[in-house]
């Protein structure tokens, strides 16, 4: 069995992409070193830790159709398009070492002609005419025989976007989650003009084999033919999952308030896993009746648009004289939900 395996995947799916990571580091033999290369496209990667409704514009996610992916390691919140190129370096330990394939990377940069640093948290960064900007970010994930380093280079991402997608609407949300530390940002291409994806890959594999004076054969990983890689459907299944993207965010608090011609509504909300614990209604309308009931059926109902729009269906169906009132309501929970 050969001591060096290296995988490139040819999907730009963040679930099936972090499926895969995460079963070729289970499964893998500790006494192998292992380098994986991909791509997300039009994506937002939390941290394990992260609340995403406290990172993201979560509403501006769902009209772009901008996924949103969990890993399983720590870090902060980053947008991915295809010109963020990723990497995942795992072995076993002792060997695994996060400052060696830092050093991989760094080498591999300089072959192109990049001269980057260390710097910080997890960070590379490069010196330019506006001073330094990063241009990788990593997190790492250990367990008790083996670890990984993965990590982005920026290409040639489109940094608009990500303000777009990593400034969250003002909600009023009191969170207990790691909220991101936002870094001032460059593309190797201001640097290098021209340079690419597959260049990247190239120098980065280069310098992989280079440091071990070893080769190994690439295998490409595709979702047109499943991986070899045992329970890969149950993991892929888990990756896309609400319940893992969604639910697993810290507990947290949404306070909403608005006024209609009807009265004024203020809704608080205690959310934890992902689930509605604790709902308080106040509002100044002639007839509570109907909040009150809300407040009372909100307490286990997701917190997801389509769960909250459901809940408030059963309500008018229930309390018709107030129909006129809570379509508006509902249109505006929905809303602030999203």
């Amino acid at each position: 069995m050969p001591s060096l395996r290296l995988f490139i995947s040819d999907s730009y799916d963040p679930w099936f992409n972090l499926a895969v990571e995460d079963c070729i580091f289970r499964q893998m033999s500790p006494d192998q070193r292992v380098l994986f290369l991909w791509r997300n496209d039009n994506t937002i990667v939390i941290g394990r830790a992260q609340n995403p409704w406290k990172e993201c514009n979560t509403r501006r996610m769902a009209e772009d159709g901008i996924k949103l992916a969990r890993r399983s390691s720590g870090g902060g919140a980053v947008f991915h398009d295809l010109g963020n190129t990723c990497f995942t370096f795992m072995a076993g330990k002792p060997e695994y070492d996060k400052t060696v394939s830092t050093q991989i990377i760094l080498n591999a940069l300089k072959t192109l002609g990049i001269d980057a640093t260390a710097s910080g948290r997890n960070d590379l960064v490069v010196v330019t005419e506006g001073g330094e900007r990063k241009v990788s970010g990593s997190a790492y994930r250990e367990t008790k025989d083996r670890g990984f380093h993965h990590g982005t280079l920026l290409i040639n991402a489109n940094l608009g976007r990500l303000v777009d997608y990593l400034n969250p609407d003002p909600k009023k949300l009191q969170a207990k989650g790691i909220a991101s530390v936002r870094s001032r940002v460059a593309n190797l291409v201001e640097l290098i003009p021209g340079i690419d994806h597959e260049q990247i890959c190239r120098a980065i594999e280069q310098s992989y084999f280079d440091y071990y004076d070893e080769r190994a054969q690439a295998e490409i990983i595709s979702p047109l033919a499943l991986p070899d890689l045992p329970g890969f459907s149950e993991q892929f299944a888990r990756q896309s999952s609400w319940e893992w993207n969604f639910g697993q965010a810290p507990a947290f608090n949404h306070q909403m308030d608005t006024r209609f011609q009807w009265g004024g509504v203020e809704v608080h909300l205690d959310v934890l896993r992902g689930s509605i614990e604790r709902s308080q209604v106040f509002t100044d309308s002639l007839n509570p009746t109907p909040l009150e009931t809300l407040a009372e059926r909100l307490p286990g109902v997701a917190y997801r648009p389509e769960a909250v729009d459901a809940l408030c269906q059963t309500l008018i169906a229930d309390f018709p004289d107030s129909q006129a009132e809570l379509v508006e309501l509902r249109r505006w929970l929905v809303e602030e939900l999203m």
